[in-house]
C-alpha cells in the first residue's frame, strides 16, 4: 500500500472574522430583564455583544469570515481541499455546515465536516487540520468557528442572556517547511457534562455558572502550561495568549497563573461577548487586524467549554 507524503509542518496562512451589525449593550438588556451594567461587568466583564438578525444564519456568518480568510491568504477556492467548521448552534443537524459553506465559497468537492465540542471547537478543528496536512490527507484547509447562540438563549434568563452572542472567525491553514502549529493538548471532564446543556430541541441553553467557573479557574492553567511544554515554548516568550472568551474573570485568572507576563491577553469578551467556537479565531483575527500582536510571534490558544472539553496549541501568528 502506498504511503501518502505529507508536509513537514503546517501554519496559519491568514485569518478572517465577521460580526453581525446589531450591537446589544448592557443598557439594552436592562430594559427587558432585571440586570444592569455594573452587575454584568462585575461578573463577566461584558459591555456589549453582537446579535445576528433573524434572517442571518450561522452559515451566513461562516461564509463571511471564511471568505475574508481565503482572500487574505492569497489562495483561490480551488486550492482548498478540506473545510472544517466548528459549531454547536446549527438549527438542524443535517446537512452539515461545512459542505454548505464550501459550496457558497466556490470550493469544489472538498472534504467537509463539522466539529462539535462547543467552545473548544476551533482548537479541535485546527488540530485536525494540522494533522491532515502533515499526514498528506490535505494540502490547504479552511477552518471556521461560527455560532448563532442567540437562537438558543432564553432572553428572559439573565444568567445566559447577558453572556452569549453571535459571530464567526476563520483560518486558512497550509503546509510549512517547519511546524508552525504546535502539538495539541486536549481532553474532557465528562463527569461535569451537565454543567452546560441544551436538554432537547425545544429547550434553551442552561449553564451552571459557578461549576464552570470553578473548573475553568482551577483545572485549565496546568493545561496551558502543558501546551507550552509540549511545544518547547517558555510562557515568558509568548507574544499573545488567546483563550476562549468565556468570562473576563476566568481569562484574567488563567493568565495570572501561567507566567505569560510579556503576552498580550485577548479580551475580546468585553465588546463581543461569548461566541463559543467562534471566540478564539474571532479574537485572534481582530488582534492581528489591529496590529496588537507581531507577525511571527507565538500565540497560545486555549479553548474550553461545554462537554466539558478543552483543547489548545501554540501557533505562529500570521
Amino acid at each position: 500500500m502506498k504511503t501518502l507524503q505529507g508536509a513537514p509542518g503546517a501554519k496559519i496562512l491568514a485569518l478572517g472574522h465577521y460580526q453581525p451589525s446589531r450591537v446589544v449593550t448592557n443598557a439594552d438588556l436592562s430594559a427587558t430583564i432585571e440586570t444592569n451594567d455594573e452587575w454584568i461587568q462585575s461578573r463577566v466583564g461584558i459591555k456589549e455583544r453582537r446579535i445576528a438578525s433573524e434572517n442571518e444564519s450561522e452559515i451566513d456568518l461562516a461564509v463571511q469570515a471564511g471568505g475574508k480568510a481565503l482572500a487574505a491568504s492569497g489562495l483561490s477556492a480551488d486550492d482548498i481541499d478540506l473545510v472544517i467548521v466548528a459549531t454547536c448552534t446549527l438549527e438542524t443537524q443535517i446537512p452539515n455546515a461545512a459542505g454548505r459553506v464550501a459550496n457558497r465559497l466556490g470550493i469544489d468537492a472538498p472534504g467537509a465536516f463539522d466539529v462539535n465540542t462547543a467552545c473548544s471547537g476551533f482548537c479541535y478543528a485546527l488540530a485536525v487540520a494540522n494533522d491532515a496536512i502533515r499526514a498528506g490527507s490535505a494540502t490547504n484547509v479552511l477552518v471556521i468557528g461560527t455560532e448563532k447562540l442567540s437562537q438558543w438563549i432564553d432572553w428572559t434568563d439573565r444568567t445566559t442572556a447577558v453572556i452569549f452572542a453571535d459571530g464567526a472567525g476563520a483560518a486558512v491553514v497550509g503546509p510549512s517547511d517547519i511546524p508552525r502549529i504546535g502539538p495539541v493538548v486536549w481532553g474532557s471532564a465528562g463527569d461535569k457534562s451537565d454543567a452546560i446543556i441544551i436538554k432537547d430541541r425545544d429547550s434553551f441553553l442552561h449553564q451552571e455558572g459557578q461549576t464552570v467557573f470553578r473548573w475553568a479557574t482551577t483545572a485549565l492553567h496546568p493545561v496551558a502550561r502543558q501546551i507550552c511544554e509540549r511545544a518547547g515554548v517558555d510562557p515568558a516568550d509568548l507574544a499573545a495568549f488567546v483563550p476562549h472568551q468565556a468570562n473576563l474573570r476566568i481569562i484574567e485568572a488563567i493568565a495570572r497563573k501561567i507566567g505569560a507576563d510579556n503576552a498580550v491577553i485577548a479580551k475580546d469578551i468585553v465588546l463581543a461577548g461569548n461566541t463559543s467556537a467562534a471566540s478564539i479565531p474571532l479574537a485572534l483575527s481582530r488582534m492581528v487586524e489591529r496590529a496588537e500582536i507581531p507577525s511571527g510571534g507565538l500565540a497560545l490558544l486555549l479553548g474550553f467549554g461545554a462537554g466539558l472539553t478543552y483543547a489548545g496549541q501554540i501557533v505562529e501568528i500570521p
